[in-house]
């Protein structure tokens, strides 16, 4: 994969901060990598979250029947092997031997079993995972190591959905001894690194796992911190306190600061995370499409890409990007075109000076820089805009799935299935957590149809489909695709950036 860096000019934020490196003596700890995380994902339960920064750490502690790793290929995983059978409305893995969970229990098909059960059964539907595998019917142990999972279906993604989240095959025994609440602060999987400690809000942290299947990592220890302030995270790493930075802390401005040090570097790679600004569809003035449309209009989203992301993205027409399946370049974002977002203002009746209020993540600097530039371009229409910052948490898993924000919020999400189904489904179809206005029967269907079919250019028919159904009903404002921006001390060997931030850190080494 084609690695590449960029400047730019610096923003003020990367001056208070710069000086940090001047002085700074690293203290080092051999065989062990301390990386920032701007989120603590609050559990590690892998039906619990689609945070990516649950993934970043859980990568290394938890795994699936198949495994994606940075290159994107479908590899064997926990299984060694599958086919697919009945026109593929039945798979049947063959599971590896000899691999054990971190407190010893054995993996074999129980295993699995007790995964899907779970995960399609009550415990499943308190978080948000399950809907990406209810496709699974029910589940067969043929033996303790051949196990098939029956499908309503046939699901053309359920292969690579395998590979992350809610399918991360956890212990039985464990769980039936300890409980649900112990689990979700003391996870225990078959991976790399076993878990050692928790301090909410603070860190996690991982040792070698000795026995792993795959061989032993070449890291002693591994820590996560939680850092959210990304010059915090920046000085950090200056100071030699951390080791590496992980997507989505580092804001554009910064780059500069880190490429100036000489112990440090930045790794940039083209990834599926996308950002936007929803819309509240159900209150206020955005209820209206003509208003939806209007705001979309008056934005210059060109310029922002260029401005303020400095090559370190791309504008976006529909909420996916380009390496998405289902991604369609022949739709066009509505033009820049403030004259025309006027008048739709006014056919639609909204007065001069209405109130307007964006909902955004506060630790994401270069979304908050865009909303303070989105404000101006809406205030230009005259449109009263005031940008609310929130904490990640909060935003994400009270105040949009509750349906509690203002005509606009942030939805940053990584896709990381890399197929647009994984996005739209989350987003558009109703009932789910992160769609908490839209009822859409239509959708609904066009979401749906496309979920079983086998023929993969139909398939991908509907899902350009369902992009231009969106973009028409103006759902969202598309922003952009960032890569994902990685800043790192020279002194770690063998990393590889994921495009998903999904780390395997099994065979990186610190000097």
């Amino acid at each position: 994969m084609k690695l590449k860096t960029w400047g730019m000019g610096v923003a003020a934020l990367a001056l208070a901060i710069s000086g940090a490196s001047i002085t700074a003596q690293p203290a080092f700890a051999a065989g062990k990598l301390t990386v920032s995380s701007p989120q603590d994902p609050g559990s590690w339960d892998p039906i619990d979250t689609f945070l990516v920064a649950w993934a970043a750490v859980s990568t290394n502690i938890f795994e699936g029947l198949t495994y994606r790793g940075p290159d994107l290929k479908l590899v064997p995983g926990l299984a060694e092997s599958w086919e697919e059978l009945d026109e593929g409305k039945r798979i049947r893995f063959t599971l590896r031997k000899d691999v054990k969970f971190h407190n010893g229990e054995p993996f074999n098909a129980a295993a699995v079993k007790f995964t899907f059960d779970r995960l399609l059964g009550d415990e499943g539907a308190k978080g948000p995972q399950r809907s990406n595998y209810i496709v699974i019917d029910s589940v067969e142990i043929i033996d303790d190591y051949t196990v098939d999972l029956k499908l309503k279906n046939p699901d053309p993604v359920l292969l690579t959905k395998l590979a992350g989240y809610g399918a991360m095959i956890v212990p039985p025994k464990y769980i039936a001894e300890k409980g649900e609440e112990f689990f979700n602060t003391n996870p225990v999987g078959t991976g790399p690194f076993k878990f050692v400690s928790y301090a909410p809000k603070t860190s996690i942290s991982l040792a070698a796992n000795p026995d792993y299947w795959g061989g032993a990592p070449k890291l002693s220890e591994l820590e996560y911190r939680f850092i959210s302030e990304p010059a915090t995270a920046v000085a950090e790493l200056q100071f030699g306190r951390v080791d590496l930075v992980i997507p989505p802390t580092i804001p554009i401005g910064m780059i500069p600061t880190i490429e100036s040090d000489t112990n440090l570097e930045i790794v940039s790679v083209p990834g599926p995370t996308v950002d936007a600004l929803r819309f509240n569809t159900r209150d206020g003035i955005t209820a209206d499409p003509r208003v939806r449309k209007a705001i979309i209009m008056a934005v210059d989203r060109t310029a922002i890409v260029q401005s303020i992301l400095a090559g370190q993205g791309s504008e976006i027409a529909s909420f996916q990007s380009a390496l998405s399946f289902g991604y369609d370049p022949e739709l066009k974002p509505l033009p820049f075109d403030p004259e025309g977002a006027r008048k739709l203002l006014a056919e639609a009746g909204v007065k001069e000076g209405t109130a307007l209020q964006i909902d955004v993540r506060g630790n994401d600097a270069t979304m908050n820089e865009v909303a303070q530039a989105i404000s101006f371009y809406l205030q230009t229409v005259g449109l009263n805009v005031s940008v609310t910052p929130h904490e990640t948490s909060t935003l994400i898993n009270d105040i949009i799935p509750q349906g509690k924000t203002g005509a606009m919020f942030q939805q940053k999400w990584g896709g990381w299935t890399f197929d647009y189904d994984n996005t739209a489904y989350a987003m558009y179809h109703t009932g789910e957590k992160w769609n908490p206005y839209d009822k859409d029967e239509t959708l609904d269907k066009l979401l749906e149809s496309q979920r079983p079919m086998t023929d993969r250019a139909e398939r991908e028919k509907v899902l350009k489909e369902i992009g231009g159904y969106v973009a028409d009903k103006a759902l969202e404002l598309p922003l952009y695709n960032t890569n994902a921006i990685y800043a790192i001390s020279k002194r770690v060997k063998g990393f590889v950036p994921a495009p998903d931030t999904r780390l395997k850190l099994n065979e990186v080494t610190v000097e």
